[in-house]
């Protein structure tokens, strides 16, 4: 068999510890992947008796622990020899749970195969709720001793009245919680239970599991408008036709597309599949939630870092038997066991929240289609301003396009302006020190608040200020476990890593020279703006919102609220505000600074600043009264500011497009970076020289480094980056596994490879 086997450690007379078995050369072998970073599968031989199939989740002896695994497919390209019958575990017992189908044991191998990272690792991820896989809690239940006596005779029992109706109530022999029964028959859990000490009532312990109401894909939807009607009709047909296919629903923001997509989930449920969306904030999808439960009469299962581990629990399990027929999602959910799962949307597919760095590095939009594919089913991707790659492949022939080009009810797009800071300069405020509104936008934020209207000012920095610096020696306050600035957050008097959590209490006195009172903020974050607005319109009811002040569904729900029910006047807000909102009386957008992401190395960082400002530019105006956009700038003539004013989109994305192709950049060419880290500089330094030596020549493949990443030094490891660029008919993944086998790799020195990076920090 082709992997490692489940041998394990003698003790001193050469004999195997006691779980070991010796059983006859006929017991059936079997291999069980772990959720582990190992090389494959383990060989088990099944209990006596049993048959183990692949998808079974079992439980296994790993040395001296136990382990729950999956029983794996064989390989036709199993090598090596067997191990004899007598030194393999045996499986210690069969979970009770559905098996993990052969599509989802076919994504994780490829998934592990693309990304080049341990099956086990994938797994790891399929598996990620611990409690799920353990015998689920129980929870008391009572019914009838003898359902064919609801009413015992005189005399047996003493029959209150209230006794009477918990037994008329529990004559149909249907086993219902003390608080059930109490509530149905109008008393209280005490006389539940006296009947139950009585032995009128036995009490049963049932396995407590979710409810979850089904989703009613009959109910009527929302009149949609031809254009959305037609883009619906193509989605169901897609859904109807039961094969793999992708589709891009481009609609400008406020268009509708959520509307058009629930009708291809309404044809998914009605043919009896399940349904998963994804979304990059699921903490902020208050609103999308809200309107899948208008649509289908009962809101969607969620999954989603912000869970309890009880929720996570009955998700994956109510997931896995079939119970959730809808799940909205961020992008771990792509790995639960769906037991017949038949449509996947990724809804604002060109987010970067979807591109997973730690761990196993992944792009959830990408592995979604391959997840379609293997389960040949249709993919929907859904996004006013959608990523490079995604055009490409529309322009290929891969994905069909489906155009949403209006605002849906009416409604029409903003008005975009740009105010350049070289001539309409912010005024300096005596109290507060530097402004950063300039007189144009003051006047627009006065105008709106005067009417009555609300208004956001965005800008895509948390905290009061990016820097903190000594004026005495220029003196600059670093995370000493980052090669990063530490970020002023004034609400909370702390300077913070956005990087590593580091924080620090602000000091008095320079920490370099010692001088007192000498610390300044230099630059705005969402904080500072908000000082500036308080002293400008005192009497307008301000809220900030960032990661900072949003900390998971309940606290968005809230601020939803608030702001669809008027109880805030202006917003101030980084990226999360950007997304997908729906605030009708919301009609000025005042872009704090355009030209954040603008410079710099970053190969994606002019396409997500277009994205960004495009998106939050969107929030405004989105019902009958008009919108406008007043975008702050140093650059007016910058393509993105241009494209924003003038509306024309896609000659923004051809122009970019242009610029890679010539590059040989994505989505015209392959990358795959390669990331050493050690807290050791000189160990990291020596295998990054030794890993340059060894890379082999091959035609059209280029390696860039080793160079020193921006941030040279992340949670106290050093790093050193390559880059690999290949054409794109030719893909990296053999090329690398040659390359990196040919060095050992010292214990102190991590390894990652990052296939279609994102980051480049």
């Amino acid at each position: 068999m082709a992997g490692p086997h489940a041998t394990f450690p003698t003790d001193s007379a050469g004999k195997f510890d006691d779980e070991a078995l010796t059983l006859a050369a006929g017991s059936q072998r079997c291999r069980v992947l772990l959720p582990l970073p190992l090389a494959g599968p383990y060989d088990y031989l099944a209990p006596e008796g049993t048959a183990l199939a692949p998808g079974d989740l079992v439980c296994v002896p790993l040395g001296r622990r136990e382990s729950v695994g999956v029983v794996w497919d064989s390989s036709d390209q199993d090598d090596g020899e067997e191990l004899p019958v007598e030194r393999l575990k045996v499986v210690k017992s069969r979970i009770d749970l559905p098996p993990m189908t052969p599509d989802q044991r076919r994504f994780v191998d490829w998934v592990a195969a693309y990304t080049l990272t341990a099956p086990g690792a994938v797994l790891k991820m399929a598996l990620s709720s611990a409690q799920a896989l353990e015998p689920p809690p129980t929870r008391p239940v009572y019914r009838l001793v003898r359902p064919d006596i609801a009413q015992p005779s005189a005399g047996e029992v003493k029959l209150t009245p209230a006794r009477r109706r918990v037994m008329a109530i529990a004559a149909d022999g249907m086993a219902r919680s003390a608080a059930e029964l109490a509530r149905e028959a109008a008393v209280g859990t005490g006389v539940v239970k006296g009947l139950a000490a009585a032995g009128l009532l036995e009490r049963l312990e049932m396995p407590s599991r979710i409810e979850i109401n089904a989703p009613d894909s009959a109910r009527q939807g929302p009149v949609l408008s031809q254009a959305q009607g037609q883009a619906a009709a193509a989605l169901r047909a897609m859904v109807d036709s039961k094969d793999f296919s992708v589709s891009l629903l481009d609609g400008v923001t406020g268009s509708g597309k959520t509307e058009v997509y629930m009708e291809a989930v309404a044809a998914a449920l009605a043919a009896g599949r399940q349904v998963l969306v994804m979304l990059p904030e699921i903490a902020l999808s208050v609103q999308v939630l809200e309107r899948f439960e208008a649509r289908f009469g009962a809101p969607p299962a969620t999954w989603h870092s912000d869970m309890t581990q009880a929720q996570r629990r009955d998700t994956w399990r109510a997931v896995a038997y079939g119970e959730a027929r809808v799940i909205v999602g961020a992008r771990s959910a792509l790995y639960l066991p769906f037991k017949e799962l038949g449509l996947i949307v990724v809804d604002e597919e060109h987010e970067q929240a979807f591109k997973q760095e730690d761990g196993v590095a992944y792009h959830a939009r990408d592995m979604a289609v391959v997840r379609a594919s293997i389960g040949r089913f249709p993919a929907i991707l859904v996004s006013a301003t959608p990523s490079l790659e995604s055009v490409f492949n529309v322009q290929q022939g891969r994905y069909a396009e489906l155009r949403l080009p209006a605002r849906h009810g009416g409604a029409s797009l903003p008005d975009v302006e740009a105010v350049d800071l070289r001539r309409d300069k912010p005024e300096r405020i005596p109290e507060l020190g530097a402004g950063w509104l300039s007189p144009s936008l003051r006047q627009a934020l006065a105008e709106t608040l005067g009417r009555g209207e609300q208004a956001l000012l965005f800008l895509n920095r948390r905290g009061y200020a990016p820097l903190t610096l000594c004026r005495a020696c220029n003196h600059r306050l670093e995370c000493p476990n980052c090669t990063a600035l530490l970020v002023e957050h004034r609400l909370s008097d702390r300077l913070v890593c956005h990087h590593c959590g580091f924080t620090l209490r602000r000091p008095t006195n320079c920490p370099a020279c010692g001088e007192a009172d000498s610390l300044i903020a230099w630059g705005p974050g969402v904080e500072r703006v908000a000082e500036e607005a308080a002293y400008l319109f005192p009497e307008a009811r301000r809220s900030v919102l960032s990661s900072d002040t949003i900390y998971g569904p309940k606290a968005a729900a809230e601020f939803v609220r608030r702001v669809q029910e008027h109880e805030i006047d202006l917003l101030i807000g980084t990226q999360i505000v950007a997304k997908g909102h729906h605030f009708p009386q919301l009609t000025l957008v005042g872009v704090v600074d355009a030209d954040l992401g603008l410079s710099g190395g970053d190969l994606r960082g002019v396409e997500r600043t277009y994205q960004l400002l495009h998106q939050v530019s969107g929030r405004a105006g989105r019902e009958s009264k008009p919108g406008r956009v007043l975008i702050q700038t140093h650059e007016p003539d910058h393509p993105v500011i241009e494209a924003l004013v003038s509306g024309d989109r896609d000659r923004f994305f051809a122009a970019e497009a242009e610029s890679r192709r010539d590059l040989m950049m994505p989505p015209f060419g392959r990358l795959a970076a390669v990331i050493l880290s050690s807290g050791d500089l000189q160990a990291v330094e020596e295998v990054a020289r030794a890993l340059a030596r060894a890379a082999p020549k091959a035609e059209g493949i280029q390696i860039l480094g080793p160079s020193t990443p921006p941030l040279a030094a992340l949670r106290g490891r050093h790093r050193r980056r390559f880059l690999v660029k290949t054409p794109r008919d030719q893909r990296p993944q053999s090329y690398l596994r040659d390359w990196l086998g040919r060095i050992k790799l010292p214990n102190r020195v991590r390894l990652q490879v990052d296939i279609d990076p994102y980051s480049f920090l």
